[in-house]
């Protein structure tokens, strides 16, 4: 699956020639197939609100009997065709997207990065070729002030061996600096990678335009209780993705109708739902400004068309049931 959705990012790149549209264009492909799911979810949990009054009536009824209540909600269920999953089910289907997407920009962001700092040490007077998208010098590192365009030590160490020795081969070796010229395959490979990396960060540490490229700006460094934020001389970007990752979540999570709840259940549900309406978009604040900006871009991006393809459904679904209810009425007086 990930070699599978890395392939689709790198045709589309190779036609358009930049990766951050690339990541627009394959990310509005994924929502479009998503687009059935999403209409039969909100198909579902139309009919699941409409049942609701009856549900609510069988429970007040049979509320001393719940064998007997549950019974009655069934065979109202398959009379009128509903379910309580069938509005959750479609919907669950894009989270493995979701994490195969992860997983395939990381993939994308780490071979990327590796290829940005083999150009440092080969060519150390010169800044490597960055993969920018408007305001984002480099779409592999965070769209953060907080962060450089250059990798930091913290992004090359979490690049597994393998990804590194797919581009270390004999020629790449010998093109090493002399600091780094006993490096060997082995190097890269199990627990002497580790080693290796901070050899390669030492000496990425030592050249002016790495230096440069890092340095904090002076006075703008945030010490919090747990951790500490600096901004960077030459950031990366302007955190309007992590923004607007959270925004476009919570926005979502508005339009997007929510299962009826049973009577019995309204405390603990509701209560559920306010926590998730606040939980998701600052989880989504936390993970784009985390991860690189391709990532925050596809987020961002899916969010935005899943709010115009909610509000295009619902839409739709006024108006059918508009037409039906005067149809109704029409055939009520005739």
């Amino acid at each position: 699956m990930n070699e599978f959705l890395t392939g689709i990012l790198g045709g589309l790149y190779n036609f358009l020639g930049n990766y951050g549209w690339a990541v627009v264009f394959f990310t509005m492909l994924i929502r479009l197939v998503l687009m059935p799911f999403d209409y039969k979810s909100r198909v579902s949990m139309r009919k699941m609100s409409k049942v609701q009054p009856q549900i609510a009536a069988i429970q007040k009824k049979y509320a001393k009997d719940q064998q007997k209540m549950n019974t009655k909600i069934q065979e109202l269920y398959k009379k009128e065709g509903v379910s309580p999953l069938s509005g959750c089910l479609p919907m669950l289907l894009s989270y493995p997207i979701l994490i195969a997407m992860f997983s395939a920009m990381r993939s994308y962001a780490n071979q990327q990065v590796v290829r940005q700092v083999l150009e440092m040490l080969q060519n150390p007077t010169v800044l490597p070729a960055f993969d920018g998208w408007l305001w984002i010098r480099n779409l592999w590192m965070p769209d953060s002030p907080f962060s450089s365009a250059l990798p930091d030590y913290n992004t090359i160490r979490m690049i597994p061996s393998d990804v590194w020795l797919k581009f270390m081969t004999s020629d790449v070796l010998a093109t090493l600096p002399g600091e780094l010229s006993h490096l060997t395959l082995e190097s890269f490979s199990g627990n002497a990678l580790n080693d290796t990396l901070t050899q390669i960060n030492t000496y990425l540490q030592s050249l002016p335009i790495y230096t440069e490229g890092t340095a904090i700006l002076p006075g703008w460094t945030f010490n919090l209780i747990i951790t500490q934020f600096s901004i960077m001389k030459n950031f990366n970007g302007l955190y309007l993705l992590p923004i607007l990752s959270a925004a476009s979540q919570f926005l979502m999570t508005k339009l997007t109708p929510q299962q009826p709840a049973q009577p019995a259940q309204d405390n603990g549900q509701a209560g559920t739902g306010k926590f998730m309406m606040y939980f998701f978009p600052l989880f989504s604040l936390w993970i784009c400004s985390s991860y690189n900006g391709a990532f925050a871009l596809y987020w961002v991006t899916s969010n935005l068309i899943a709010i115009i393809q909610t509000w295009a459904i619902n839409k739709y679904l006024d108006m059918k049931d508009k037409n039906a209810e005067n149809a109704r009425k029409e055939g009520l007086v005739l």
